[in-house]
């Protein structure tokens, strides 16, 4: 019989299958710039996301801010060539507290606060066009819009929309007038309601000219759709 593991034996498997939330605790590694922000992403309150702990979709109740992942998934300082971390002697509480073979202390640390926006954001210009975009673009404002299609059609339509239009047209203007790199979006505003919206079972379009037209996903029948 294969011995039970009881220590980290570097396959990298934490790594490739997500990126970790940050706690507060690891404001310092951004403040000091051991994590970029760049490479930082918001989960807004309302937002749909997958909950690796219990392996399920959740409505988030609370703000969370993640590490980016790359494109083919897992957190974005993990070398593959090395099978180590880029960041290992600054890497975030719930990477030091993950061990596979007792998750007892993972999950004390994944219990603790999470850290937000709010506590990171400390430049006020910034810190009030988040305040700014919260109240024109919530996904509990997107919800009410979306709940009323049936009753006022073309009406409630608009009004997504407008929320979709909004949260894109900010992104880049923000970034330019602020000296912001483009990627910092998603940590400042969270991620684009134009790929979230999907969430609602909804797909937008941008068209040449700039406009936004909105359609329903395909509904999923017998696995295929």
């Amino acid at each position: 019989m294969v011995k039970a593991r009881t220590h980290c034996i570097r396959c990298g498997e934490c790594c490739i299958q997500s990126s970790p939330t940050l706690q507060v605790q690891d404001l310092c590694l951004i403040d000091e710039g051991a994590i970029a922000r760049q490479n930082l992403y918001t989960i807004r309150k309302g937002e749909l996301v997958w909950d690796n702990v219990i392996e399920a979709l959740i409505i988030t109740r609370e703000e969370m801010i993640k590490i980016r992942e790359r494109e083919d998934g897992g957190c974005i300082y993990y070398n593959d060539a090395d099978k180590a971390c880029k960041i290992y002697e600054k890497r975030p509480a719930q990477c030091s507290a993950m061990a596979c073979w007792d998750p007892a202390r993972f999950m004390k640390v994944y219990q603790e606060t999470k850290l937000t926006r709010k506590d990171a954001i400390k430049n006020p210009v910034i810190a009030g066009l988040v305040r700014a975009h919260e109240s024109k673009c919530s996904y509990e404002a997107a919800e009410g819009h979306v709940k009323r299609v049936e009753m006022e059609g073309d009406k409630a339509v608009e009004a997504i929309i407008q929320i979709l239009r909004f949260d894109d047209r900010l992104r880049p203007t923000i970034s330019q007038k602020l000296d912001l790199d483009l990627k910092e979006m998603n940590f400042i505003f969270g991620r684009p309601m134009t790929d979230t919206i999907v969430m609602f079972g909804l797909k937008v379009e941008k068209r040449l000219d700039g406009s936004f037209y909105l359609t329903t996903l395909p509904q999923k029948t017998g696995g295929k759709t």
